[in-house]
C-alpha cells in the first residue's frame, strides 16, 4: 500500500496519536477519508468527461494510460512483439574481426 511497510504504518500511527492526541484523531481520519472520496470522485468525473469528449472510440481510456512513460513502455513492447525472431537474433553477435557497421549521417 504506497510503499509503505506495516511497521511503518504502525510509527505513523504512533506519532499520529502523540501529536494529534486519541481524542481529535478519528475526526482527522474522518475528514482524510473524506478528501480522498471527493478526489477521487473528481479524478472520475475528468476521466468521464473526457471520455465522452473523445467518442466511442476511446470508451476504455483510463487516465493511466495518458502517462507518456506507459505510452512509450506499450509502444516499445509493440514494436518488439512485432519484429521478427530472426532479425533479433542475425544481428546480435559478430564474426571475430568482422567490425560493426557504421552509419557517418547517422551520427
Amino acid at each position: 500500500m504506497f510503499g509503505v511497510s506495516l511497521t511503518e504504518l504502525a510509527v505513523i500511527a504512533f506519532v499520529a496519536i502523540l501529536v494529534f492526541g486519541p481524542d481529535r484523531l478519528p475526526d482527522l481520519a474522518r475528514q482524510a477519508g473524506h478528501a480522498l472520496r471527493k478526489a477521487r470522485s473528481m479524478a472520475n468525473a475528468a476521466r468521464d468527461e473526457l471520455r465522452s469528449e473523445l467518442g466511442p472510440d476511446y470508451a476504455d481510456l483510463e487516465l493511466r494510460d495518458l502517462d507518456p512513460r506507459n505510452i512509450v513502455r506499450k509502444h516499445i513492447i509493440e514494436a518488439m512483439e512485432d519484429e521478427p525472431e530472426t532479425s533479433r537474433a542475425a544481428g546480435a553477435s559478430l564474426a571475430e574481426g568482422q567490425v560493426p557497421p557504421y552509419d557517418v549521417d547517422a551520427t
